[in-house]
């Protein structure tokens, strides 16, 4: 962080020319802001000279329009805020790179010192106060106390939720269990179901039940309820003793194993293979690993979609501040003496890409003005972390994001198979998001590129974010939208974009008309478990359980 914005002042201050130019910006904008000054504190009537970010909800109280000083105190802020990241991200002299890293700590910074994050600069706070006789003081008090307990600024209460009670309540048998992963097979709600199963591959970076929320946001739940057969990863916490699990057991002992199990439990030869953010570019390994070690005709996958998923890692969003040689030495350092990454410290590092919505909103709601935290599941979910093995986690930050192997022909070997993306013929659906912000939707879009040009692709891209455009459930009205189109292997975003069909609601309908037309006729509904493959245990499982 200090280096990043020292190297930043240090090029400025070389470059005497353009700061120059930038300090003439500034000024301009502090004159046209005196005269809003000047005719808000003689009670004239005078439109604000920078308006917040559509998004940003910090100075959405009319408070923060209606009276002239405080106003007047978000019209400097605003004012330098913006001034001084349009500095940071033009800073000439630095790498593309060293910009952004500069760019995005003084965001952080000029977020901390946002008037509203501190009571005496914040109305609201101060309001509510005197509202409630000093109550909000005290109960924000007591918040602070127990995040402080916790060491961490709690987005939810580690009770608001039970999974297996209120989460993950789809009904279902764990069919399989190794030492890394869990197979899980939903009962069927329908009295037949596709012949062809759906396998889906979760990341391991979180708890799988993000597909499986509750009965009205349940992905899983809508697939059996579309007359499809649907198994799902749940993946073990790992711990100090799984720490030399590797990049490679994942693919043999996760993937190539739940591919099996489940084409044996339906006695199908292929299945649907899905992938989920890092388990979408697994499924990605695998699929370019199976063409190579079973042939074309042999690879037990008919087709596969990805959700939000990364294969080219060349500017992989605001997670590349994060990512070079030294950030990496130095987590590796520190998984060594663990054995793991803390599922927390990677939680904090995806906090502080969102930090206003992720950390201060919650500042400032629980402390400033007292207020219990939401039972939101979504949440629940995201602090419900999990643990990344040492080996498997270096592999990956190294090959992937400081490298950027995995799009090298035969580059990388994996289980004993140099691999190509370029060998993958099976036609894929890709899902991305709009404004996803780990796995941006312009890079993931270049997965047309890299697989074999007989691979047909079918691309959308949803409305939201990397969470809730997949978890993008029908309703009425619409919530969202999505951008569909079959992109040619060469062809640019910005060509596909201008031709793709914008279509009302969720791309879960378009999805399994689309499975509907691949995964054969009808037949009587499989059992949730069967002989060959009895319960070991009911969904969500036991994996899921562990802290």
């Amino acid at each position: 962080m200090t280096t990043s914005l020292l190297n930043a002042q240090v090029a400025w201050m070389m470059h005497p020319q353009e700061l120059s130019r930038a300090v003439n910006a500034l000024s301009g904008d502090l004159i046209a802001l005196q005269s809003h000054v000047m005719r808000r504190a003689m009670g004239i009537p005078s439109d604000d000279v920078i308006q917040p970010n559509a998004d940003d909800a910090r100075f959405a109280d009319p408070v923060w329009t209606d009276s002239a000083s405080w106003d007047i105190t978000k019209e400097w802020y605003l004012a330098f805020t913006r001034r001084l990241q349009d500095m940071f991200f033009e800073t000439p002299g630095l790498s593309d790179k060293e910009r952004r890293r500069a760019a995005f700590w003084l965001r952080e910074w000029l977020n901390m010192v946002a008037p509203t994050n501190a009571f005496w600069t914040n109305p609201v706070a101060m309001e509510r106060c005197v509202a409630t006789n000093g109550e909000s003081l005290r109960q924000g008090w007591a918040n602070f106390q127990r995040d402080m307990k916790a060491k961490n600024i709690q987005m939810v209460e580690p009770d608001a939720f039970t999974v297996g009670k209120d989460l993950a309540t789809t009904p279902g048998k764990v069919v399989f269990r190794n030492r890394l992963v869990e197979l899980i097979h939903y009962t069927p709600t329908t009295e037949k179901v596709k012949a062809m199963p759906i396998v889906i591959v979760t990341p391991w970076i979180n708890k799988f039940y993000i597909l499986d929320l509750n009965a009205k946001k349940s992905l899983v739940k809508y697939l059996t309820d579309q007359g499809f057969s649907v198994f799902i990863t749940s993946w073990k916490n790992p711990g100090e003793d799984l720490s030399d699990i590797r990049f490679d057991d994942y693919l043999l002992e996760g993937v190539n194993e739940v591919v099996r199990v489940a084409a044996e439990f339906c006695k199908q030869p292929k299945v649907h293979l899905v992938g989920y953010c890092i388990g979408g570019t697994l499924v990605s390994t695998y699929m370019a690993w199976a063409n190579k070690r079973f042939g074309e005709d042999k690879v037990p996958v008919a087709h596969w979609t990805l959700f939000t998923t990364l294969t080219d890692f060349s500017h992989p969003g605001d997670i590349d501040v994060f990512i070079d040689e030294a950030c990496v030495g130095a987590l590796e350092e520190s998984m060594a003496k663990k054995g793991y990454l803390d599922g927390t410290e990677m939680a904090t590092s995806f906090r502080l890409l969102r930090s206003n919505s992720l950390i201060w909103s919650y500042w400032v709601h629980s402390y400033l003005l007292g207020e219990p935290l939401p039972p939101f599941d979504v949440l629940f979910w995201n602090v419900d972390s999990t643990r990344m093995p040492q080996a498997m986690h270096s592999y990956y930050l190294r090959e992937m994001y400081l490298h950027n192997n995995l799009i090298k022909r035969d580059k990388l070997t994996i289980a004993g198979e140099a691999i190509d993306l370029d060998r993958i013929v099976q036609p894929l659906y890709a899902v991305t998001a709009e404004d996803d912000h780990i796995a941006p939707w312009k890079q993931c879009y270049r997965i047309r590129k890299y697989v074999n040009v007989k691979a047909p692709v079918r691309f959308v891209l949803s409305t939201s974010g990397h969470i809730l455009g997949i978890v993008n459930p029908p309703a009425k009205p619409p919530k969202r939208a999505y951008w569909i189109a079959e992109p040619e292997r060469n062809e640019h975003w910005e060509h596909w974009f201008e031709r793709a069909e914008k279509k009302p609601g969720t791309w879960w309908e378009d999805w399994t008309a689309w499975l509907g037309e691949r995964t054969g006729e009808a037949v009587e509904a499989y059992p949730a478990a069967n002989r060959k493959y009895p319960a070991l245990a009911d969904a969500p499982g036991t994996y899921v359980l562990e802290k």
